[in-house]
């Protein structure tokens, strides 16, 4: 009886420990093993359930102290810094790389700016502009949110999203310097933070401090504009944990934003822009007496003195803002996104950088889109990048094409791949000029026999535009091949040599790569018309630091690069050349008379060609 008592007993415990017990042990093994984590497929993070409701993200916000002080107060200038993470950052420990954004701009508010508080174009060249107005613009800024960009793309996909005003805008103390150092220092203190090298506050001036527990060290930053500046900015400090930078569209020189060739000129689009101008609209701090102080250092001392609008000379002032100048200890990983028609950020800020990184043996890849300014890169290719530096997933990037080109009639999303940029089967080939003016000239492959000089009459009252369509013009001159019988694929930097002389000191001098007969139907894309363009001073024809007047009736030599381009163009279109002086949307506005004289046989082009001449030769019939 004892024994069968204790083998029921036996048999209950049995019966409890499969049937009853196992069930809350079960379920807290299964919630050990299910936590959320990134997920990866085909070498990229993909979109984590857990990750991607809204609701449950953890956002905060901080500051960031910084090593300089740029408002005077002797405190080091603090950044405002925003997080949005997922909750298992906070719940179940899960550490994660950063993707972050920085930017002058998330707290821009107040009204529009008037055409007072640009300079006015409307004078001689070489003298002083009348002052412009400093209009009073305040910020407006929402806590803890600095910024939603970035953020619906990334955290779903296993990635922490930081945002930060950059200095002396929104609630981060400091100035504006427009690609001063305070600039690169400020995302470097902030990258610092997040890999534990640096202390983050609570508040702008208390003490009690903020740790990025949940980061991983691993940062990438991106953006657009000036947003896609800062990385390149904090990239060139070497600062470690900063793995890979994806800027789009970024202003990587000052000087080449506002100036060009020792030419004073206007970015597209913002005629009578300046670095000033631009300091103005992003110097959003409230506090009055910091605003006074910064405005008197950085905006009416250090600016004024410095960026030179006499002369449009490249000096120390434009040499501290200009990115190729520092990237001595960059060593992210960089994947650059430009459009080839962008002529606010123009194409030639990207190719620089680009070029130069491929120098310095940096893994680097660049997308060129047809369009204008901004455009990503597809974000799959985004993916990749961040996937691989970030999470340190292995995937097809490191073998992948290092040019990827956007053709004239595909979305952004289908770029074609070449093996780099230019494309290496292009070969310079040269054209010479023989006469037509005041009606179109012939682009040659033969140098003319005899010397001939044709004279153009400057006034800016004529665009661009109008110029290349006009059958008869004495403002320009314009030159042009015979129509092509088969496509031809421009790939590269155009050049362009010209002797010319001038009845006054100085000129403005415009060139215009156009693709003819001009399109002017309902359905004109941005590149029918408009293949690449330049602009250039010719007191600057030995160097862009030092401008000389110009000897009246005196030849001058001069060479310069127009604008980087990948471009198709058609089968029977004609490639011109059109050189002109004032441009009206980009140059200043000297009294319409100055007359350029060119001498024909000493000016040519070199096109970079696909196969060179002998694509020439098959193309056009001379």
């Amino acid at each position: 009886m004892n024994s069968l008592k204790y083998m029921f007993r036996k048999l209950f415990y049995v019966l409890l420990l499969v049937f009853i017990l196992p069930s809350p042990i079960l379920e807290l093994h299964s919630q050990n093993q299910l936590k959320a984590s990134p997920i990866f497929k085909n070498g990229e993070s993909q979109i984590v359930p857990e990750f991607s409701d809204e609701t449950k993200w953890i956002r905060e916000d901080l500051w960031v102290e910084t090593d300089f002080d740029t408002d005077g107060d002797g405190k080091p200038d603090r950044m405002h810094v925003d997080v949005t993470r997922p909750k298992q950052t906070q719940t179940e420990g899960l550490k994660l790389p950063v993707i972050y954004e920085s930017s002058p701009y998330y707290a821009r508010g107040g009204a529009p700016f008037s055409q007072e508080a640009f300079w006015d174009v409307k004078h001689e060249l070489g003298e002083k502009s009348k002052p412009r107005k400093h209009p009073e613009v305040i910020g407006t800024i929402n806590r803890p949110i600095i910024s939603n960009s970035q953020i619906k793309t990334w955290v779903p996909r296993g990635f922490i999203v930081v945002h930060s005003s950059s200095p002396g805008t929104g609630l981060s103390q400091g100035a504006p310097t427009i690609g001063g150092i305070n600039e690169s220092l400020a995302p470097k203190a902030v990258i610092d933070w997040l890999c534990g090298r640096r202390p983050g506050y609570k508040t702008p001036y208390g003490n009690e401090t903020v740790k990025a527990y949940w980061s991983t060290g691993k940062v990438g930053m991106t953006g657009t504009s000036y947003n896609g500046t800062i990385p390149l900015a904090a990239a060139t400090t070497g600062v470690e944990g900063l793995e890979v930078i994806i800027p789009i569209a970024p202003n990587t020189s000052y000087y080449h934003y506002y100036r060009s060739n020792g030419l004073v000129k206007s970015p597209g689009g913002y005629l009578g822009e300046d670095i000033d101008v631009l300091y103005d609209f992003i110097h959003t701090i409230n506090d009055k007496t910091k605003r006074a102080y910064n405005n008197s250092t950085i905006r009416d001392s250090e600016m004024i003195n410095g960026m030179d609008r006499i002369t449009g000379d490249y000096n120390e002032f434009w040499a501290k803002r200009d990115y190729l100048n520092h990237m001595g200890k960059m060593k992210a990983a960089m994947l650059m996104s430009h459009g080839f028609n962008d002529w606010n950020v123009m194409p030639e800020h990207s190719h620089r950088i680009f070029k130069k990184a491929q120098e310095m043996g940096l893994h680097t890849n660049i997308y060129y889109h047809q369009d204008g300014h901004g455009g990503p890169p597809p974000l799959s290719m985004m993916n990749k990048w961040f996937t691989h530096y970030l999470h340190g997933i292995q995937n097809d990037i490191k073998n992948a094409p290092k040019a990827w080109i956007v053709r004239e009639n595909d979305p952004q999303t289908n770029p074609t791949p070449y093996d780099d940029y230019p494309n290496p089967d292009a070969k310079p080939v040269t054209f010479y000029l023989t006469q037509g003016a005041p009606k179109t000239g012939t682009l040659s492959l033969t140098p003319p026999n005899t010397d001939a000089t044709e004279t153009l009459i400057d006034n800016y009252s004529f665009t661009g535009e109008v110029l290349a369509q006009a059958e008869y013009s004495n403002h320009r001159l314009l030159y042009a091949t015979p129509k092509l019988n088969n496509d031809i694929h421009l790939s590269g930097v155009p050049e362009v040599t010209i002797k010319l002389s001038c009845n006054k000191p100085a000129a403005n001098l415009s060139v215009w790569l156009v693709s003819l007969p001009w399109n002017k139907g309902k359905n004109v894309k941005i590149t029918d018309n408009i293949i690449t363009r330049g602009w250039v001073d010719p007191q600057n024809n030995h160097s862009i630091w030092h401008s000389t007047p110009l000897e009246k009736h005196q030849f001058y030599t001069i060479s310069f690069e127009l604008m980087p381009d990948d471009q198709i163009i058609k089968k029977g279109q004609q490639i011109g050349l059109m050189i002109f002086s004032s441009d009206k949307d980009f140059t200043l506005h000297p009294e319409p008379g100055t007359e350029l004289t060119i001498d024909l046989k000493a000016t040519s082009l070199k096109l970079p060609v696909v196969n060179g001449i002998d694509a020439i030769k098959k193309s056009i019939t001379f």
